[in-house]
């Protein structure tokens, strides 16, 4: 579970850096990768650390 949500994260990190240089380099998709990312860290990532840093203290 600890490995697949670091996994996750590096995963949404990756798009949300990605997208943000097709942003700057004006190029196709750069919006889309964006709000992949973002979905992927907010939905994803997020709520399942937190439940995992939340399993470990209880």
């Amino acid at each position: 579970m600890k490995r697949s949500v670091y996994v996750m994260g590096f995963i949404a990190c990756f798009t949300l850096i990605t997208g943000l240089m097709f942003k700057i380099m004006h190029w196709p998709l750069a919006t889309v990768l964006l709000f992949a990312g973002f979905l992927l860290l907010n939905v994803g990532f997020l709520p399942t650390y937190f439940y995992q840093k939340y399993k470990a203290a209880v």
